[in-house]
């Protein structure tokens, strides 16, 4: 898909003098312009993010945000830091009586990752160095800003993943906070941790039981196998396939199809929380068993880790 350049190269005036970003757009993405930073109810703040790239569509009343990590396509504490502003940011700004926002749309500029999910490289220290208390509060973090997205942060409002390449451990974890999943085929899913002797500790038991049933959760959770997107969409796990370079366009689609029916959807989706809520405190807890068993690894499996590490960072550099 065309791609809107991951730098800002020129600043405009606003209406008080101050410089405010404008961002170069990529063809095919006219559509949308920076009415969003412009517009003096939204914070510049949130324009400026180190590792997301925002844009607001006041067309479709959409906020478009971009993963656009500084190295490895993982969760960073650096991208942490960011995820954390955006929520702020988005929940102090947006929503009844402030800036109208109806859609809320996750992606990534890497080509072909959206993402590989937790910092291994940040895990490797943290066990050698038998630190638990960073490992468990980088998990809290992780499952608090998926929890504030399980619940579209308080706002009437639907979130949506955009997948257009590999989601993998924390990638797919975070993915299964949102509302919706749109997926281009040829994307994949997969839970690694088990390689290395270790489990997904930031959600996916939580989702993938509530969506699956627990056998079919343990099942991908622990074959260490990679899915593709026709499978996910064959479990419900993705809602709606896009072909190759189309999953923009899907998206789109999926919203414009969507706005007639945005409150009963929203609603809907309120209901399935009810009906099967997720709280925070039995992710924290998850997290604690996870932290428990990063610190029982073995040397031999710190170094599986880093080869994993180092071939995702080698493959998103090649792509």
């Amino acid at each position: 898909m065309d791609r809107l350049a991951s730098s800002l190269d020129r600043s405009e005036t606003g209406s008080e003098g101050a410089e405010r970003p404008v961002m170069v757009l990529g063809e095919g993405e006219e559509h949308l312009v920076t009415a969003g930073a412009r517009h003096l109810a939204i914070p510049d703040e949130l324009f400026r993010l180190n590792e997301l790239d925002v844009l607001y569509e006041d067309s479709r009343q959409t906020l478009w945000t971009y993963m656009r990590p500084a190295g490895r396509p993982s969760f960073s504490p650096a991208m942490l830091g960011d995820f954390v502003n955006w929520q702020r940011l988005i929940g102090d700004n947006f929503g009844p009586g402030k800036v109208p926002l109806r859609y809320l749309v996750l992606a990534s500029r890497s080509p072909g990752v959206f993402c590989f999910g937790g910092d291994l490289e940040l895990f490797q220290r943290l066990i050698r160095e038998r630190d638990r208390a960073s490992l468990a509060q980088y998990g809290y973090k992780c499952v608090e800003i998926l929890q504030r997205n399980t619940q579209c942060l308080d706002l009437p409002m639907l979130t949506i993943g955009l997948v257009e390449g590999a989601a993998l451990g924390g990638g797919f974890e975070a993915l299964l906070s949102f509302d919706y999943i749109i997926a281009e085929r040829g994307a994949t899913f997969g839970l690694p941790e088990v390689m290395f002797g270790l489990f997904p500790g930031m959600g996916a038991h939580a989702y993938l039981s509530r969506k699956l049933g627990t056998a079919m959760a343990d099942r991908l959770i622990v074959s260490n196998e990679t899915y593709t997107a026709e499978q996910m969409y064959d479990l419900g796990i993705v809602h709606k396939l896009a072909e190759p370079g189309e999953g923009l366009n899907a998206c789109r689609e999926f919203i414009d199809k969507s706005e007639r029916r945005h409150g009963g959807l929203v609603n809907a989706r309120r209901a399935m929380k009810v009906a099967q809520p997720i709280r925070l405190e039995e992710m924290k807890r998850i997290v604690d068993l996870w932290a428990d068993a990063a610190l029982q690894l073995r040397e031999q499996d710190l170094k599986v880790m880093s080869r994993l590490a180092s071939a995702q960072t080698r493959l998103a550099r090649v792509a």
